[in-house]
């Protein structure tokens, strides 16, 4: 059985010794109480609030980490009893220097021994349930140097590993350490000769670039087309952005090229990456609707949906690529929506997003697969954005006040039920090297409740600093009937249980900051403390419910919650 330590303490400066948390944002003792989770030496820093369940650190550290909850066991360091789900972080007791120590026991944690061709070594620590293609994505972020770790392979024995092959299945006799070899992968190239292709066979495994003198000719015709994209067209008036025709232009260009899909093994869902014509770089990550959590495709082998609701309470299984997309097209610039094709970014910098439809054999296909069109796949197709890696990855305290705000008014606009660290892309800009945070993965937006809202920007000191003028005024231009209106022009009409909670969302958002609330405490109004506790944007609801007649309209309903929002923002404001 694994074990990786975890630390609970109140934000004192002592603790926070995680580069980049000590900065201009002072901590004390009345910040939430903050968790440091190391595995491998690796820190990443999480921070709950003295009343939040066990279960609910629990299901954080799911989110982020991907250690499913029903394999984590919280037990103090010591040898002492586990924390039970029921109590709360507070009961938990704190020792000395306000600090607490507790375990999180892994029953399927993996510890994995790496060396490289060159004989460097190192270990990792990855559940059994991963492929061999996440270990590839571990290691490429650990040693950058090897390039691209596409062109490398992994050997167990002397035995070349698949990318899809899971690590329970390398496991021999119950060892406790995995010792695999990284070494490049011999390359196929082709060049014209005449009417025919001469492809030759590269080892790359020296430092030198040698045929070995296999060698064939390939017939022209033998080189056809094995797979297809195209943009999904709802609307002929919109032209697309040369944004995202340069887009879709180069990811096909890259499957012309043989660059296939590269599937993601983090996530829940089917996502992949889409390769450039060089084969060096990713241009576009592509998400199928059949492949999403809980669909009928989904590569990970989860439970098909048995009322269709989604991982998320308030989601719908089949509709996230609809989300990546409609999340794109609201997030627009501070002159206003994406009527004419411009490329300007949005005002919180979701990536340019768009419905498409592809047919590739890399794809999951658990049926079978052959160039027809049953095979072929609709969903979302997102630009690639070039990080140094995420939020989850480094101290918060580095993060600009603005860029965590523009994050703060999209999360809290679209209701977002999934905004953790690891779906906020860091990014350096231009030679100052200007940090930018960028948001991903918006296929738990437009719930249809706000049960599951989720804000990891909500632990942040930043998230308690006043809105700027200028993000006030953006706030103040938002519309919820114009932004449905919008959405219904681009193909998708938006659910009436929807579009009720994005009116609500952004009705609590404009009377919110006009207020002069934070970011956190018009975040706190919507997010659950708990569990079980309703947040207080559901007690407004279900007062406003409990006053309504069955004749009563949507509009009507509204403005009774409009009231009754005004009330409590009053004490909010007074307080």
């Amino acid at each position: 059985m694994s074990i990786a330590s975890v630390a609970l303490s109140p934000a004192l400066e002592e603790v926070v010794n995680f580069p980049g948390f000590i900065g201009r944002f002072g901590l004390d003792l009345d910040d939430p109480i903050l968790i440091f989770l190391s595995i491998s030496g690796s820190l990443s820093p999480l921070r709950v609030m003295e009343l939040d369940l066990i279960a609910s650190v629990k299901l954080r550290i799911q989110s982020i980490k991907g250690f499913f909850v029903k394999k984590q066991k919280l037990g103090y360091d010591g040898g002492r009893e586990p924390a039970r789900n029921d109590s709360q972080v507070r009961d938990c007791g704190l020792a000395d220097e306000k600090l607490l120590h507790l375990v999180i026991r892994l029953s399927d944690l993996q510890a994995i021994s790496v060396k490289t061709f060159g004989g460097k070594e190192f270990e990792l620590f990855v559940e059994r349930s991963r492929n061999v293609g996440y270990v590839k994505q571990k290691i490429a972020l650990k040693e950058s140097e090897l390039g691209n770790i596409w062109d490398h392979e992994l050997t167990l024995d002397g035995e070349e590993l698949d990318d899809q092959r899971l690590i329970t299945d390398l496991c021999k006799n119950g060892e406790n350490v995995i010792h695999l070899l990284v070494r490049k992968s011999a390359k196929v190239r082709a060049k014209p000769v005449g009417k025919d292709y001469e492809v030759s066979i590269d080892d790359v495994t020296h430092d030198h670039n040698s045929a070995d003198g296999r060698r064939r000719l390939i017939s022209a015709q033998e080189k056809f087309k094995d797979f297809f994209l195209e943009p999904v067209l709802i609307n002929r008036e919109f032209e697309l952005p040369s944004l995202l025709k340069e887009l879709i232009s180069s990811t096909i260009e890259g499957l012309e090229k043989g660059n296939g899909p590269i599937k993601s093994s983090d996530g829940s869902g089917g996502a992949y990456f889409m390769q450039d014509p060089s084969g060096n770089k990713y241009v576009s990550v592509f998400k199928p609707i059949d492949e999403e959590p809980m669909a009928v495709n989904n590569p990970h082998g989860q439970p098909v949906s048995v009322d269709g609701e989604g991982l998320k309470k308030g989601t719908q299984v089949g509709e996230g690529a609809f989300r990546e997309v409609a999340a794109y097209i609201l997030d627009y610039p501070m002159t206003g929506t994406r009527t004419s094709p411009h490329d300007q970014s949005g005002y919180a910098g979701v990536p340019p997003t768009r419905m498409v439809k592809c047919l590739h054999k890399d794809f999951n296909h658990p049926n079978g697969y052959s160039f027809s069109p049953e095979n072929t796949k609709i969903g979302s197709l997102q630009m690639f954005v070039s990080n140094v890696g995420t939020c989850e990855d480094m101290g918060y305290g580095i993060f600009p006040v603005d860029q965590v705000h523009k994050i703060s008014v999209l999360d809290i606009r679209l209701a977002n039920a999934d905004r953790h660290g690891g779906n906020i892309l860091v990014s350096r800009d231009g030679n100052d090297g200007e940090i930018v945070l960028t948001p991903i993965d918006h296929g738990y937006c437009f719930p249809n409740k706000f049960e599951d809202c989720t804000f990891e920007w909500l632990y942040w000191p930043q998230a308690k600093e006043p809105y700027s003028p200028e993000t006030l005024e953006y706030i103040k231009s938002l519309d919820p009937e114009e932004d449905i209106e919008l959405l219904r022009i681009h193909g998708w009409d938006m659910p009436p249980s929807c579009a009720r909670v994005f009116r609500i969302s952004t009705m609590l958002l404009k009377k919110g900051a006009a207020k002069g609330l934070t970011p956190f405490a018009i975040g706190s109004i919507m997010c659950r403390e708990t569990l079980n506790k309703e947040s207080v944007i559901e007690q407004i609801i279900n007062d406003a419910e409990a006053i309504m007649l069955p004749e009563t309209t949507e509009e009507e309903f509204i403005i009774t919650v409009s009231a009754i929002m005004d009330c409590c923002l009053d004490q909010y404001s007074r307080n």
